[in-house]
């Protein structure tokens, strides 16, 4: 593949301001390349080439009359944005055909802080109808596909980056994640993902919109083809907004000031619950852990029974506070009773997909339990408890992204991706790490997970394990 398609955004940024590979030129090769995948994988549902080539241009010029010192980080390196994230000028829809002629006015917080620090929006990206789903699918822009398999999913919610990313289309992109929607993609796509500590980054400017405890369970972070970019990417868009009163300032640590070999790594193959992670997925996971065993980290096996209850936990601390943006925001604002568009689904005549309906059922009928929402919420807290006086201040848990690989387009996927959602409710950082290719050819990962606030250890991890095991292995043609 074309180098300048293989490059970090940081190696880019690098050759753009030295004046040995100009924007126009880095851009225009990623714009050709989504040209030639995005029929196939319906990642990109709307491009901005042309304001993209002017502002590629624009940074060639800056490179030319200023002081390389004073450029910003990522001038003139390209990006993509999840089309539920505010771009200006570009659709804000988040699927829902009530909002389908919705253009966003001004950038939210983290793309007003790419743009100011360089980067270039190329289109924003898939998402499935009201980010609530695994898979990446809607009534306004279709369905998208797998960068590996156009039979298989893209995962979801921020499929479209995962799925552009992967094929090598992006550097990087920015998803959000309240349940696994940046990892799951990243995993699909066989690239890194980084959701971070819960409340680090403002969740202003998105649809649907969150409240309260929300605000900090979805978080927002990016999606990348190499390790490297992930912490200046996530220094980027991090910190308090002035809107979002949930987002607060963590100091964030250097990923190369982590003695790697005084790393606790604890590993838990599974929750205990069946079907088990395939082979494929285990036997990856081992290698990661001897590679981090072989750096000097201390490596313990961990059996936690209480993961088990890992999804009731999970959908318990969310429903625990917070404004549930279903079924509310079906309508853009007008109400629509979820029994009438249940009966019109049955009879193929409502304009929403089953996912986002179904989760509002599920929504409602556990909020007429309020007892089984206390006990699972006061479980899980007391496992985050456990779990981070396990980890400490340096230690990860290696932890399954899933049960198998990206499975095929059907409904038979959401049981796949139940590893994912608890580290959301826990508010705890997570990086989905790749690691190589198996049956089939597809992506194999594992989830790197820290205590709250040291997301920089878990992405030193994802460095590291790029270093020994390759990381993103790019999609045959």
């Amino acid at each position: 593949m074309d180098p300048l398609l293989t490059a970090s955004a940081c190696e880019l940024a690098r050759q753009i301001r030295a004046g040995e590979t100009p924007s126009t030129e880095v851009v225009e090769r990623h714009i050709a390349r989504i040209e030639q995948v995005n029929p196939a994988l319906n990642a990109v549902v709307r491009d901005r080439f042309e304001q993209a080539r002017l502002e590629a241009k624009q940074a060639d010029d800056r490179v030319l009359s200023e002081e390389s010192s004073t450029l910003p980080p990522l001038l003139g390196v390209p990006c993509t944005i999840k089309e539920s994230i505010a771009l200006e000028g570009m659709p804000n829809s988040c699927g829902v055909v009530a909002r389908a002629g919705v253009v966003a006015s001004q950038d939210a917080p983290p793309v007003a802080r790419l743009r100011a620090a360089g980067a270039i929006p190329l289109g924003v990206t898939n998402v499935p109808e009201l980010t609530a789903w695994v898979a990446t699918d809607n009534r306004v822009y279709g369905r998208t596909n797998n960068a590996y398999d156009p039979a298989r999913i893209a995962g979801g919610s921020s499929g479209g980056e995962g799925a552009i990313v992967g094929a090598g289309g992006s550097p990087f992109g920015i998803g959000t994640d309240i349940g696994g929607s940046i990892r799951v993609p990243a995993f699909c796509n066989g690239v890194f993902g980084h959701k971070p500590t819960g409340g680090l980054v403002p969740g202003t400017g998105q649809y649907p919109p969150y409240e309260g405890s929300h605000c900090r369970i979805n978080s927002t972070g990016p999606i990348a083809r190499r390790a490297e970019d992930l912490m200046p990417l996530l220094r980027i868009i991090a910190g308090p907004d002035g809107v979002d009163a949930e987002c607060r300032a963590i100091e964030l640590g250097d990923p190369s000031t982590v003695d790697l070999a005084g790393l606790r790594v604890l590993v838990v193959e599974g929750d205990g619950r069946r079907p088990a992670v395939t082979a494929g997925l285990r036997r990856a996971q081992q290698r990661a852990a001897y590679a981090l065993a072989a750096h000097g980290a201390s490596v313990e096996m961990l059996a936690l029974p209480e993961l088990r209850r890992s999804m009731a936990m999970a959908g318990a601390l969310m429903l625990e506070e917070g404004r549930s943006p279903l079924p509310a925001d079906f309508g853009d604002g007008e109400p629509v009773p979820l029994g009438r568009e249940l009966l019109r689904w049955a009879v193929r005549r409502s304009p929403h997909t089953a996912p986002p309906l179904a989760l509002s059922v599920a929504a409602r009928l556990g909020k007429r339990m309020p007892g089984w929402i206390r006990r699972n919420a006061e479980r899980g807290r007391a496992l985050r408890v456990q779990l981070e006086e396990k980890l400490g201040d340096e230690g990860v848990l290696l932890y399954p992204m899933a049960v198998r690989p990206a499975p095929r387009h059907g409904w038979g996927v959401a049981s796949n991706f139940r590893f994912t959602g608890l580290f959301n409710g826990f508010e705890l950082p997570s990086t989905q790490v790749p690691l190589g290719l198996g049956e089939a050819g597809l992506p194999l990962g594992v989830q790197v997970i820290g205590s709250r606030g040291r997301d920089h250890v878990t992405i030193a991890v994802a460095v590291e394990l790029e270093r020994v095991l390759g990381g993103w292995v790019p999609p045959a043609p």
